[in-house]
């Protein structure tokens, strides 16, 4: 199984390039794909999800043209877009009953209904009404869903948005168990989610793919590049004017400031582990 994107590009009516000659050939397993808020993650999901056409550009999912022939695509396709509605005063079971009839499940309905609410650990709750629950656990409803058909590609937009610690860790790890023998895209700005759960990834930036590779052989390649400091919250404004820094955070309610150099930038800076973070916004920062 495999998606390859070929010369994609999208501008919408007010000029806004979201999608500039995207090349991507995706395998089996999680694929994660990273960038901030306006980058154009989720129109790509959108023209992935046949939502969408673009202006130019090609996508095959095998031997499948998904631009020509998006009824056979929706056949192999299950979507958690980033936001999705429920219908009030419906039960989980009812509600994925009906999806199940949309998605033209029409032998064993029933048992598959079942079974996939217990896999995603709703089966106890399938009465109550999703309007009800949780936000992790309309995520994992949202999963069901998107299971419906046994799909061979699932693409997730921004799933752990909004959730919980817990529920955070329920969900990556119902999508690691789901990953082994189709593909997922995993639509994100949370670093940690594609460090946790994805063996490739790619990060878009202005409608722009800037960074492809494995998470561990990206870290690898910038060892002994990576350099740290505490600092004061008057000297990170110097730094960040300076254009020097990658980003900083808390720890322990001081700034932390992490830099990219060849060789020792001085100031007191020491070589620190590198971190997908690091390659995160060393390329956003580039583009």
């Amino acid at each position: 199984m495999k998606l390859t994107i070929s010369n994609l590009s999208k501008t919408y009516a007010n000029e806004v390039k979201a999608l500039d000659n995207i090349n991507l050939e995706i395998g089996m397993g999680m694929f994660g794909l990273l960038g901030p808020n306006g980058a154009g993650k989720s129109s790509l999901m959108r023209t992935l999800a046949t939502l969408q056409q673009p202006d130019s550009g090609s996508i095959s999912l095998n031997d499948i043209n998904v631009l020509e022939d998006p009824l056979e695509v929706k056949k192999q396709l299950g979507y958690l877009p980033q936001e999705f509605g429920v219908y009030p005063g419906i039960s989980a079971e009812q509600l994925l009953m009906h999806f199940a009839v949309l998605k033209g499940v029409n032998t064993g309905r029933k048992e598959i209904v079942k079974y996939l609410l217990q896999k995603v650990n709703l089966f106890e709750v399938r009465h109550r009404n999703v309007s009800s629950y949780s936000g992790g656990m309309r995520q994992r409803f949202g999963i069901a869903q998107a299971l419906l058909g046994d799909p061979r590609l699932i693409i997730v937009d921004e799933p752990t948005a909004g959730l919980d610690p817990n529920e955070r860790i329920r969900f990556n790890t119902l999508l690691s168990e789901i990953s082994e023998e189709i593909i997922i895209i995993l639509s994100t700005h949370i670093v940690d989610d594609v460090n946790d759960l994805c063996q490739d990834m790619a990060v878009m930036n202005n409608g722009s793919i800037v960074l492809r590779g494995k998470p561990s052989q990206l870290t690898r390649e910038v060892d002994g590049k990576i350099w740290g400091r505490f600092t004061t919250k008057a000297e990170l404004s110097d730094l960040q004017h300076s254009g020097r820094i990658l980003y900083s955070y808390l720890s322990e309610g001081r700034p932390y400031v992490r830099v990219y150099a060849d060789s020792n930038p001085g100031q007191g800076f020491e070589p620190v582990a590198p971190k997908l973070e690091d390659l995160y916004f060393k390329s956003i920062s580039a583009n």
